[in-house]
C-alpha cells in the first residue's frame, strides 16, 4: 500500500469538496458529495447513521473517494479501498470539518443524529497533480 504524497494529501487537507462512491444492495453505485480529511495515514469523511453510505459500507466496505483541487479542476486524486466505520470521535470530527469548510463551528447536529467517521484504507491511489 502506497501512502499519499505531500501534494496528494494537500488535496484532502484543504477545503476541497470530495465525493464518495459506495455500492448499493442491487450492485449499482451511490455517489455523494462529502467533506474530506486526511490523518497522515487514511482518508476520512464523515456521515450519519440512517444515511445510505453507512448502510452500503456495512454490506460492502469497498469505497472510492475522490477530490478535485478547487483552484485547478485538472488536479485530482482518487483513493480506492476498504472502509472502517467508527462512532468514537465522530462528533468532534464533524465539528472540525465544519470549521474547515464553513469557517465556523460547531456543526449544527440535528437532535438524535449519530455521526460516523468513515476511515478509508487505501488499496489503490491514482492522481494527477499539476
Amino acid at each position: 500500500m502506497r501512502q499519499l504524497t505531500e501534494d496528494e494529501a494537500r488535496l484532502f487537507l484543504e477545503p476541497n469538496f470530495g465525493w464518495a462512491a459506495t455500492i448499493r444492495g442491487d450492485g449499482t453505485p451511490q455517489l455523494s458529495v462529502v467533506w474530506v480529511d486526511y490523518d497522515g495515514e487514511d482518508v476520512l469523511f464523515n456521515t450519519a447513521e440512517g444515511r445510505a453510505k453507512p448502510e452500503n459500507l456495512r454490506r460492502n466496505p469497498y469505497v472510492v473517494v475522490g477530490v478535485h483541487d478547487r483552484n485547478d479542476g485538472y488536479s485530482w486524486i482518487r483513493v480506492e479501498g476498504l472502509a472502517e466505520l467508527m462512532h468514537e470521535g465522530a462528533r468532534e470530527h464533524i465539528d472540525a470539518l465544519q470549521v474547515k469548510y464553513r469557517g465556523k463551528g460547531p456543526y449544527p447536529l440535528p437532535e438524535g443524529e449519530q455521526r460516523v467517521i468513515v476511515r478509508v484504507k487505501a488499496e489503490r491511489i491514482e492522481s494527477r497533480i499539476r
